[in-house]
C-alpha cells in the first residue's frame, strides 16, 4: 500500500500570505529566522494578519542556518509557556525545520531527540496546535514536506527528521517573499530542488503521483533557475512553485544519497560549513553516475533526459547528458565541483571520510537510493567528490 500527504491547504500567488487572517485559533507561535524578513516588513504583515483573525501572537526570533537540537529545545519551551493553538513558521527551511521539531517537545515534553531519530517514529501531534508554514526560499519545500533536517553540533551531525505527522496543515508559496534573495542563496536552493526531484524520480519508493511532480519540477528547475539566478522576478516565481512541486515528490518518493552525503558533511569540516544545497550540486552528478550502473535507476535516468529534450541516442548517452546539464549548471551558477574546490583541506579529508562514509550509509536518506552501497563504496564515492575523479564502480 502507498500513502501520499500534502498540507491540507496549499496558499500561492503573490500576497497569499493575507490568508494568515483567516486561520482560527486564539494564539499564535510565529518561528522566524534572522532578519531578513523584518527587515522587508514581512514578519509585520504575518503578525498584523494573525492578529487581525483575532490572535494573540509571540515571537520565536533568530533561529540558526542548520538549527541545532538547543533552538529547538528552547523554542519548545517557550511554547510550552505560551499555549499556542497555532504555530506558524516563517523562512527557508532551518526555522521551519526548528519549528517542526519544537512542535513534537511541546506536545510531548518528555520525548528525547534520539526518540525521533528512527524515520516514522514520532507521536501523533496536534494535541494542542497545528503547524502553517510560510516558505521564503525556494528550495527545501519544507512547507509541504514530512521533513525536518536538525544539527547536533556536539558531533557535527545533521539529522534528517521524518513522519507525515510533521507535513504542515497549511502551506504558504508566495512569490513576493523570494524577490530579495541573494544571487548564491537562488544558486543553492535551485540547484538544492532539481536534486530532491531528481532522487524522488529514481527512488525505491516512487509512484505514478510523485513522478508527474518530479518530472514537472525538474522540467522548471532547468527552464527558470539560471533566470531566476539573474534576478528575473517572473523565473523567480516559477523557482518558488518548482521547488515545492519537488518537495511534494520527495516528501512522499523519499530522496537518496546525495542527500545522505549532504547531510553528514554541512558541518563535518573545519575549514568551512558547506551550505546544504551547494553540497548537494557537488554530489549530485557523482551520484548519478555511481546510481547508473543499476539498470532500473539508469532507465529512470535517461528518462528524465529524454522529457527535458537532452540529446543521447542511448540510456548511457542520455545520462551523460544530463551529468553534462547539471555541470553545466553548476559553473553558470558558480558551484564547485569539487569538495578540494571549495576549499575543504585534503589532510582533514583523509582524516575523516571513513567515519562521515560510515554516517551517510546510517542516514535516514539512504534506504530510498536505487543502488545499495556499502561503507567502503561510500569512501570511494566521497573521494571521487574531492578530487573530481571519474566513478567507475
Amino acid at each position: 500500500m502507498g500513502r501520499f500527504t500534502l498540507p491540507r491547504d496549499i496558499y500561492h500567488g503573490k500576497g497569499c500570505i493575507e490568508e494568515l487572517k483567516n486561520l482560527k485559533g486564539k494564539k499564535a507561535f510565529v518561528v522566524v529566522g534572522g532578519g531578513s524578513m523584518k527587515r522587508q516588513g514581512f514578519l509585520q504583515k504575518v503578525e498584523d494578519y494573525l492578529k487581525e483573525g483575532g490572535m494573540e501572537v509571540q515571537l520565536f526570533e533568530g533561529v540558526e542556518p542548520d538549527p541545532s537540537v538547543d533552538t529547538v529545545m528552547k523554542g519548545a519551551a517557550a511554547m510550552r509557556e505560551f499555549e499556542p493553538d497555532w504555530i506558524v513558521a516563517l523562512g527557508g527551511g532551518s526555522p521551519i525545520d526548528a519549528a517542526k521539531a519544537m512542535w513534537v517537545f511541546y506536545e510531548y515534553p518528555d520525548t528525547s531527540f534520539e526518540d525521533l531519530i528512527t524515520p516514522f517514529s514520532f507521536p501523533e501531534l496536534r494535541q494542542k496546535a497545528r503547524f502553517a508554514a510560510i516558505s521564503t526560499t525556494s528550495g527545501t519545500a519544507t512547507e509541504v514536506t514530512a521533513f525536518s533536517v536538525i544539527t547536533d553540533y556536539k558531533t557535527g551531525v545533521k539529522y534528517p527528521l521524518a513522519d507525515f505527522n510533521i507535513t504542515p496543515d497549511v502551506a504558504f508559496v508566495d512569490a513576493q517573499l523570494v524577490e530579495g534573495l541573494p544571487p548564491k542563496q537562488v544558486a543553492y536552493t535551485g540547484m538544492d530542488a532539481l536534486t530532491h526531484a531528481i532522487e524522488a524520480y529514481v527512488s525505491t519508493v516512487h509512484d505514478p503521483f510523485t513522478d508527474a511532480l518530479a518530472l514537472k519540477a525538474i522540467e522548471m528547475v532547468l527552464d527558470y533557475l539560471p533566470g531566476s539566478f539573474r534576478g528575473n522576478m517572473e523565473a523567480r516565481g516559477q523557482m518558488h512553485y518548482a521547488q515545492c512541486l519537488a518537495g511534494m515528490a520527495f516528501s512522499n518518493a523519499l530522496l537518496g544519497i546525495v542527500h545522505s552525503m549532504a547531510h553528514k558533511t554541512g558541518a563535518a569540516f573545519s575549514t568551512g560549513h558547506i551550505p546544504h544545497g551547494c553540497a548537494n550540486a557537488i554530489y549530485l552528478p557523482y551520484v548519478i553516475k555511481y546510481n547508473a550502473k543499476d539498470p532500473t535507476a539508469a532507465k529512470r535516468y535517461a528518462e528524465i533526459a529524454r522529457f527535458v529534450g537532452l540529446e543521447g541516442m542511448s540510456e548511457k548517452a542520455l545520462i551523460n547528458s544530463l551529468c553534462a546539464k547539471i555541470d553545466s549548471y553548476n559553473v553558470h551558477l558558480n558551484i564547485p565541483k569539487t569538495l578540494q574546490e571549495f576549499g575543504i583541506q585534503e589532510q582533514e579529508f583523509k582524516e575523516k571520510v571513513g567515519h562521515i562514509a560510515e554516517l551517510a550509509i546510517t542516514d535516514a536518506c539512504t534506504g530510498s537510493n536505487p543502488r545499495a552501497i556499502t561503507p567502503a563504496e561510500m569512501e570511494k564515492l566521497f573521494t571521487c567528490t574531492y578530487y573530481g575523479t571519474e566513478v567507475d564502480f
